[in-house]
């Protein structure tokens, strides 16, 4: 089956009943059929049939054999730490999530870790950081917030040769545009509150392998230090999954749509998105993922105008995270990114006058002109607006890769259109 049609098959085989949904087991404990052995089930800490069946499912849209549901995001990027030993080095990513950056920047060193960071976009650059004695590389791709794009191939190649574990946060492409172990890597880690769960009401991670050995250990930590996701909001991701492929084709392509508007509009500095032509890493990210994500970024060169611009929005709600139903603007300087610790501030810290946009399942008309609507009472140029036309979008299918192909009328006059 193609990842979009596993995504909607959720049934427990094993559910007694037939249940067409899964079962929510919102139970601390299970009863026991002896008291000198334990059943499969003994206490939901250490494992839970609603939580096992997620995690089944995450390892089989990442292409694996071993999925680990956490508390959230941090807490499975956390775990990838416990696979480590004093005086190890991390070797990281320089465009990274806020509280990523903190976690190595702060808690690391208190683990008696090294840290050190590097542009994952220039493998000849990450293959002279690394030492004898980095153990791990962690990477994002497409990074948050500037949407950069490190090739996983050859730094699954350098890795490879150092014997150092390659992690990959695929939070923002999910396994339906990307999947990293396909390109050697050896753990993926996932914060499922975004687009795998995509409604905005529950927080979960999530880190997925094919090595038996690394989830054993990193289960038994687990298990140990209490950090296994709920049951209720492991069903809440299971429900959430049912609908990535449509929610994620939709935005992918009204996320096109808006980063070629801004590209064009005077007030706009510059657009991060991977599918606009002068995008660096367009062929790199072409190459190994099928669609370009809900998430696009712009500066104006005014950390104020963009401020305005962000308060004048009206369809996007201010708010951190991305990747859910609803579209969202932020200053990641000023909100998902603050936490960047002061001392990496000047490597780490995006520009004060970036905008982050989360592309919704809104009418991409509807988004269009709220933008066009907030530029113009922030202040900015607008000559676009009387350039626009009516375009009606229909939800198609999606490929074998799960790319978003939305059908929608183009003029006959325009067979250059942007697809």
């Amino acid at each position: 089956m193609r990842i979009p049609t596993r995504c909607v098959r959720l049934a427990d085989p094993r559910d007694p009943y037939g249940a067409v949904a899964p079962p929510l087991y919102q139970t601390a404990t299970f009863r026991q059929e002896s008291a000198a052995e334990f059943g499969e089930y003994d206490y939901t800490r250490t494992a839970n049939p609603t939580r096992s069946l997620l995690e089944a499912k995450l390892a089989e849209l990442e292409g694996a054999r071993h999925a680990l549901a956490y508390t959230s995001g941090m807490a499975a990027v956390t775990a990838l730490l416990g696979l480590l030993e004093p005086g190890d080095q991390v070797l990281a990513g320089d465009d990274l999530y806020g509280g990523t950056a903190r976690l190595l920047g702060r808690i690391a060193p208190e683990r008696g870790l090294t840290v050190r960071f590097g542009a994952a976009t220039d493998p000849g650059a990450i293959a002279a950081a690394l030492a004898r004695s980095t153990r791990l590389l962690l990477v994002e791709t497409p990074t948050n917030p500037l949407l950069e794009i490190a090739d996983l191939g050859r730094l699954a190649e350098i890795a490879r040769r150092h014997g150092t574990l390659l992690a990959v946060d695929n939070s923002l492409a999910t396994p339906l545009l990307q999947r990293p172990l396909e390109h050697g890597a050896h753990l993926v880690v996932h914060s499922a509150t975004k687009g795998l769960g995509g409604h905005a009401d529950l927080v979960a991670g999530a880190v997925v392998t094919d090595d038996a050995t690394i989830h054993d250990r990193l289960a038994f930590r687990r298990n140990a230090e209490g950090t296994a996701l709920a049951p209720f909001e492991a069903w809440l991701l299971l429900r959430g999954l049912k609908t990535l492929a449509p929610r994620l084709a939709w935005q992918c392509r009204s996320a096109r749509r808006i980063a070629e508007f801004l590209a064009a509009h005077p007030a706009v500095e510059r657009v991060y998105f991977p599918a606009l032509p002068d995008h660096p890493g367009r062929a790199i990210h072409e190459r190994q993922a099928s669609g370009p994500g809900p998430l696009v970024s712009f500066t104006t060169g005014d950390p104020e105008l963009s401020r305005r611009i962000v308060e004048s929005l009206e369809l996007f709600t201010i708010a951190v995270s991305f990747g859910a139903v609803g579209s969202v603007a932020s200053l990641p300087c000023r909100m998902s990114h603050a936490s960047v610790p002061e001392e990496l501030a000047g490597r780490l810290r995006p520009p004060p006058d970036l905008v982050r946009l989360s592309v919704g399942v809104e009418d991409p008309d509807d988004l269009l002109a709220d933008l066009e609507r907030a530029l113009a009472r922030a202040g900015a140029a607008n000559t676009l607006a009387s350039q626009r036309e009516e375009q009606r979008w229909e939800p198609a299918a999606l490929n074998s890769a799960g790319a978003s192909r939305l059908a929608r009328p183009e003029p006959a006059d325009r067979p250059d259109r942007v697809g």
